[in-house]
C-alpha cells in the first residue's frame, strides 16, 4: 500500500502523490462523499469536508469515525459567504464537489430543496473556487440520470442530450450546464474543471431511505419482508468504490500539464453483463443475507422512476486507464459483509479502509 501512496492509484504512468496534497471535499457527511474522504485520506491527502450535518442516523461519517481523519467543517454550500471563506482559508489543490440532494423520491416532495442545493449550490461551490487561486482540478459529481432517459437498450454517451424526468435528474442536469459554463467561462487554461457521471453506487455505510440496498438491509436486520417498488427496473450497479476510484483518476489527469484534455464530463459504469435489474440484486442480496431475509412486489410504484438506464464508460477507460475490477456478484458480497461487520461491533473505520485497501490491490493486479 505504500506505494500506491507514493505512485497514485494507477501504479504506471501515475506521477501525481496525494501524500499532504490539500483537496476540499464538499459532501463528505454523506454516503459516497464519506467513502472518498477516507480514500483520499489513507493515500495521504490532507482533507477538508465541507458539508450539512449527516442525514440519517446511524451514518457513515459516525461509524467509520471519519472525523478522525478529516477536517470537518459543516456548512450548506447554499450559502456563498460559508463555502467562499471555507475554501480560501484552506487553500487547497484540489476540489471535489460531491454535496447534493441525491434521492429522487424526495425531490418530487421538495423540488425547491432539490435545485437549490443541486443547481445554485454548485454554482456557489464553483464561484468560491473562481476566488480562490491555489485550486488546480475540480471533479463536480453529477449523476447517471442527467441524460434525457429515452429507455434505450444501449448505454448512455457523454454526448449524448441531458435532460430529467423528475426534478432531481433534471437538477443534475442544471449542474452539468452550470459546470461547463464555469469551465468556458473562468476556468479555460487555469483551471482544469471536469464532471463525472456514475452509476447507481452500493456500498456499506448507507442508510438512506428509499434507495434499495438500505431498504434491503434494514428489512433484513429487523426480520421484515421488503416491499420492492420496481423489480424489472435495470440500473448500472456499481460498488462505490468504483466511481470513487474514477474520480481520483479524474482529477490526477487534470493536475497534469494537459488538464485542458481532460476537463471535460465522463461516465463510470459497469461492465454491461452488470447492468442488471433490481430482482436480480435482491434474489442475490436475499440468499447471501439468508436468516429468513424475504422480499415482496409493492403494487404501488409510486412516482415515475425510470425503467431502464446504462451508461457508456468507454470514453473513461480510453482517456483515463479505468475499468471496473470488482464484478456485481462480489460487490454485494461486500455489501453484506459490511453491514454485518458493523451490527457485530467491528471497528468500521479499519473495516472499511480494510475494503479499500482490497480494492487498491485488484487495481494493482489490473
Amino acid at each position: 500500500m505504500e506505494n500506491v501512496v507514493k505512485t497514485g492509484l494507477r501504479g504506471q504512468g501515475s506521477r501525481v502523490s496525494w501524500a499532504g496534497r490539500r483537496v476540499f471535499l464538499t459532501g463528505h457527511t454523506g454516503f459516497k462523499g464519506g467513502w472518498l474522504a477516507l480514500w483520499l485520506s489513507h493515500l495521504g491527502a490532507e482533507v477538508r469536508g465541507y458539508a450539512l450535518d449527516p442525514y440519517t442516523t446511524p451514518n457513515l461519517f459516525d461509524v467509520a469515525r471519519l472525523g478522525e481523519r478529516v477536517n470537518d467543517i459543516r456548512g450548506d454550500i447554499r450559502d456563498a459567504a460559508a463555502v467562499d471563506k471555507a475554501m480560501a482559508e484552506f487553500r487547497p489543490e484540489v476540489v471535489f464537489h460531491l454535496a447534493a440532494q441525491p434521492l429522487v423520491r424526495l425531490s418530487y416532495a421538495d423540488p425547491i430543496l432539490t435545485y437549490e442545493t443541486n443547481v445554485i449550490g454548485t454554482a456557489k461551490v464553483l464561484d468560491a473556487v473562481r476566488r480562490t487561486p491555489s485550486v488546480r482540478a475540480v471533479v463536480s459529481v453529477t449523476t447517471d440520470k442527467c441524460y434525457e432517459n429515452r429507455e434505450w437498450v444501449w448505454g448512455y454517451r457523454e454526448t449524448d442530450p441531458l435532460g430529467g424526468y423528475d426534478p432531481y435528474s433534471s437538477s443534475k442536469a442544471c449542474a452539468e450546464i452550470v459546470s461547463a459554463a464555469f469551465r468556458q467561462s473562468y476556468f479555460t487554461g487555469t483551471v482544469g474543471v471536469a464532471t463525472a457521471r456514475a452509476g447507481n453506487v452500493i456500498g456499506g455505510g448507507d442508510w438512506s431511505v428509499d434507495r434499495l440496498i438500505p431498504d434491503l438491509i434494514r428489512g433484513f436486520q429487523s426480520g421484515q419482508p421488503v416491499a420492492i417498488r420496481r423489480p424489472f427496473a435495470i440500473r448500472p450497479w456499481q460498488h462505490v468504490l468504483e466511481p470513487l476510484h474514477g474520480y481520483i483518476l479524474l482529477a490526477e489527469q487534470l493536475l497534469t500539464a494537459d488538464a485542458s484534455k481532460f476537463a471535460t464530463a465522463y461516465n463510470f459504469g459497469p461492465s454491461e453483463d452488470d447492468a442488471r435489474p433490481v430482482e436480480w440484486i435482491v434474489e442475490r442480496m436475499t440468499k447471501t443475507w439468508g436468516d429468513g431475509a424475504s422480499w415482496f412486489q409493492d403494487g404501488d410504484p409510486g412516482v415515475h422512476e425510470a425503467g431502464y438506464l446504462k451508461l457508456d464508460a468507454s470514453k473513461a477507460r480510453a482517456d483515463l486507464g479505468w475499468v471496473p475490477r470488482l464484478r456485481l456478484a462480489d460487490a454485494l458480497d461486500w455489501v453484506v459483509e459490511w453491514y454485518r461487520a458493523q451490527a457485530a461491533g467491528a471497528d468500521m473505520q479499519v473495516f472499511t479502509l480494510d475494503q479499500i485497501k482490497a480494492y487498491q490491490a485488484l487495481v494493482k493486479a489490473g
